[in-house]
C-alpha cells in the first residue's frame, strides 16, 4: 500500500462568517459562522480521506488551536505527526458580505518557528519511504525561509519520493532540476514565477511547457472560473469551470489537488480524472465547506475536456 504524507507547515483554523453589510465603526450582526481546522495539506488529507484514500498530516502545531486541529483529524480517522511549536496555530477570517456580493479575507503570518523545529521536521522527511508520495503545501510561518521548499525537493529527490508542490513562492522554480512528480500553480502564481504581470489563458500552454522543461513531471494549472489545465511531457489538456454562486474560494484548489492525486493514485484516465478534479473544486467553492462530492455528476455535465497539445 502506498503510503501518502501531506505537510501544512502554517496550519490554520478558519473562521468562516456571512453577513449582509460591513459597516466601519460600527456592530455588524453576522448571518452565519463556521470553524474549521484549514491549511492547504489539511484540506488535501480531509479531500482524500472523502475518497477513502489514507494519509497522513504533518508540519507544525501549537496550543489550543492547534489541539483542535489534531483533535478534528483524530476524528476523522487521518493519522497526524505534527512537531509540536511553543507559539499558537493561527486563526484566519473569511468574511462573506451578501450586499457587496463578495468576501473579505484576513489571513494572519503564523507563528514563528525556531530552527530545531524546523531540522525536526525535515528529519521526519527523511525517513518517508521510497515511492511514497508528499505533498507540500500552503504558506510558510515566520521563521522558515522560502528556501525550506528547494530543501525538501532535494530530500525528495534522493529518497526517490514524489514530491507534490502547491506554493506561491519564486523558489519553487529553483526546485524544478528536482523533478516534483506536481506541481499546482495558480494563474497569478504562473504568472508571477515568470516575471509577467499576467498570463492570459490562451498563452498558458507555452508556460506549462516552460515548466515541464526545466524539469517538473506533471503540471495542474488553476484558472479559477475560468478552468484548468494538466500538462505533462505528452499532452496538454483543458476544462472549462462550471458556473454556479461562489461562497468560498478559500478551498477550492484544495480540492481540486486532492481530487486529482486521487485519480492519478488510481491510475485513472486523466481526461476523466481532470473534469472530476475540477468539479470538486467548483462544488467546495459554491458551498461554505469542503465538498461532500455530492452534486459532482451534475457539475460535470457542464464540463468539457479539451485535448490543447499531444494526446487525449
Amino acid at each position: 500500500m502506498v503510503q501518502l504524507y501531506t505537510c501544512t507547515m502554517n496550519l490554520a483554523i478558519d473562521l468562516f462568517i456571512e453577513t449582509e453589510t460591513m459597516e466601519p465603526k460600527v456592530v455588524n450582526r453576522t448571518l452565519d459562522d463556521d470553524i474549521q481546522a484549514n491549511g492547504k495539506g489539511v484540506n488535501v488529507s480531509l479531500i482524500l480521506k472523502k475518497l477513502n484514500i489514507d494519509s497522513t498530516a504533518i508540519g507544525f502545531s501549537g496550543g489550543f488551536t492547534g489541539r483542535y486541529i489534531e483533535e478534528f483529524l483524530d476524528q476523522k480517522e487521518i493519522a497526524t505527526e505534527f512537531i509540536p511549536i511553543a507559539e499558537n496555530t493561527r486563526i484566519n477570517v473569511f468574511t462573506q458580505v451578501n450586499q457587496e456580493q463578495t468576501e473579505y479575507k484576513l489571513v494572519n503570518k503564523g507563528p514563528k518557528i525556531p530552527r530545531e523545529k524546523i531540522n525536526e521536521l525535515l528529519k521526519r522527511i527523511e525517513k518517508i519511504e521510497a515511492g511514497s508520495y508528499l505533498c507540500v503545501s500552503g504558506s510558510l510561518p515566520q521563521g522558515i525561509s522560502e528556501m525550506i521548499l528547494v530543501e525538501i525537493s532535494q530530500i525528495a529527490h534522493k529518497n526517490k519520493v514524489n514530491l507534490v508542490l502547491d506554493s506561491s513562492y519564486m523558489s519553487v522554480m529553483d526546485c524544478l532540476v528536482y523533478q516534483p512528480y506536481l506541481l499546482k500553480p495558480n494563474e497569478e502564481e504562473l504568472a508571477k514565477w515568470f516575471g509577467k504581470k499576467d498570463i492570459p489563458l490562451e498563452e498558458s500552454p507555452t508556460y506549462l511547457k516552460r515548466l515541464i522543461h526545466k524539469g517538473a513531471q506533471r503540471v495542474l494549472l488553476s484558472f479559477g472560473g475560468k478552468g484548468c489545465f494538466y500538462a505533462d511531457k505528452d499532452r496538454i489538456i483543458y476544462g472549462n469551470a462550471p458556473t454556479g454562486k461562489v461562497v468560498n474560494t478559500a478551498c477550492a484548489g484544495d480540492s481540486l489537488l486532492g481530487t486529482f492525486i486521487s485519480g492519478l493514485l488510481m491510475n485513472e484516465a486523466l481526461d476523466k480524472t481532470l473534469k472530476h478534479s475540477i468539479a470538486a473544486g467548483s462544488s467546495t467553492a459554491f458551498r461554505k465547506g469542503l465538498t461532500d462530492f455530492s452534486d459532482i455528476k451534475e457539475l460535470e455535465k457542464q464540463i468539457q475536456i479539451q485535448t490543447i497539445e499531444g494526446k487525449s
